[in-house]
């Protein structure tokens, strides 16, 4: 679990992260470089799952490659299986990673919706569903690694 303090805000117990996978964590199927290391960190405090449509095909690699959950969505009505599966894992202690149109009800319902503008960019609706924006997975999960920057950015 990690507890995140951010002042003006209450205090949010987190025990769950859940990832998109393709623009968020991968690019054209390949996991970006020190995702891997950070989620395995990450994974010492929280439960965390990929959730993908399997665009790439690497389902297998990926959940051998970081060890997590990975589970695959349809390709039809994604955003409302997204936020299904959030409810399921409980969105009051859930931090959410996304950047495509697809994630914009899990990054609104979440505790915490980060989004990301990554290579592929970010989608319009996941731009503001988002309670924050970073450049790339990397420093969304330095967020949770050092959530003290989460309050400089959060903090009403």
């Amino acid at each position: 679990m990690i507890r995140l303090t951010i002042p003006g805000r209450k205090a949010i117990e987190v025990e769950n992260l859940i990832l998109d996978m393709n623009g968020t964590i991968a690019m054209d199927g390949m996991v970006s470089g020190g995702v891997v290391e950070r989620v395995k960190k990450l994974a010492k405090s929280l439960k965390i799952y990929v959730l993908t449509a399997g665009t790439q095909g690497r389902i297998d690699e990926i959940k051998e490659i970081l060890q997590v959950e990975v589970h695959q969505i349809n390709r039809r009505r994604e955003a409302e299986q997204k936020a299904e599966f959030l409810r399921k894992v409980d969105p009051e202690r859930t931090i959410t990673i996304g950047n495509g149109t697809n994630d914009s009800l899990m990054l609104k319902q979440a505790a915490l919706g980060i989004g990301i503008i990554g290579e592929e960019g970010i989608s319009r609706e996941a731009l503001l569903s988002a309670d924050v924006i970073v450049k790339d997975p990397k420093d969304a999960l330095d967020l949770l690694l050092k959530p003290k920057r989460l309050q400089a950015t959060l903090r009403k």
